[in-house]
């Protein structure tokens, strides 16, 4: 089953620190509990269990909800006299950096295996290759983080399904690395059957067993979530229009007086 892409413009590059990190409120946390940053831009990295609500002040400051100001009384102050200023010339602005967040589902691994199919190989290699080119948008993307989480469907016990979706995340990190990328840059997890796609809900355990697993296909499978950054590509400045040209006035010719 080819896979679902879903993109999303978010935060930025990420702190390269150990290949393994803990997902938790929202935010990915190294082994020391701090939560992990992109290098230079110092942005937080979400897990994908974030929402707007689980926005902590340290990361998204926006997000979280400010103490209205208690409006103060000022006398007014008496106005100085103005003075007519000279205005500096307008430097032109640098386009400010995009903040990039793209995410792929790789879907329909075989039941009871952590292989790539075919499918899944060829759905990466063309999401990533995508990254690297430039479009009418922005430039190539500067990759700061990949994120990796397997997934399974809910057949077998919650023991046994944890570690195989951590093979599933393993097996395409090292794929992400043989085509060339620090593994120093990718986080993976295992999830399990925690995060079932929502049509799954559908699949009846009362089913035979085989219609069951064709069922719960989507299910197994690998996130994959990219955040980097990328520069605007600058929009080409609007040209004056030309002015029509303007013919010289033709004055009749002079007739010869008649003799």
């Amino acid at each position: 089953m080819r896979s679902a892409l879903k993109i999303t413009i978010a935060v930025a590059a990420f702190v390269p620190v150990l290949a393994f990190a803990q997902a938790k409120d929202g935010y990915l946390t190294d082994t020391a509990g701090g939560v992990v940053k992109a290098p230079g831009a110092g942005v937080c990295v979400r897990n994908s269990q974030w929402t707007p609500a689980l926005a902590i002040a340290e990361c998204d400051p926006d997000l979280v909800k400010k103490p209205a100001p208690v409006a103060q009384k000022v006398a007014p102050a008496a106005k100085p006299e103005a003075k007519p200023e000279a205005k500096p010339e307008a430097k032109p602005k640098k386009p400010q950096p995009l903040n990039i967040e793209e995410k792929i589902e790789l879907q329909g691994m075989e039941f009871n295996k952590a292989d790539m199919t075919d499918d899944n190989k060829k759905d990466l290699d063309s999401f990533i290759g995508n990254l690297a080119k430039a479009n009418k948008q922005r430039s190539a993307v500067r990759i700061g983080a990949i994120i990796v989480t397997g997934h399974t469907d809910r057949i077998g016990s919650m023991k046994y399904n944890m570690k195989l979706s951590e093979k599933r995340a393993i097996t395409v990190k090292d794929y992400i690395v043989s085509k060339g990328y620090d593994q120093k840059l990718i986080f993976w997890e295992g999830k399990g059957p925690k995060q079932p796609i929502p049509v799954t809900k559908f699949c009846d355990n009362k089913m035979k067993r085989k219609q069951l697993i064709e069922c719960l296909a989507p299910n197994r499978r690998v996130t994959v979530e990219v955040v980097g950054q990328a520069t605007p590509t600058p929009k080409p400045e609007a040209k004056p229009a030309a002015k029509p040209e303007t013919k010289p006035e033709t004055k009749p010719e002079a007739k010869p007086e008649a003799k």
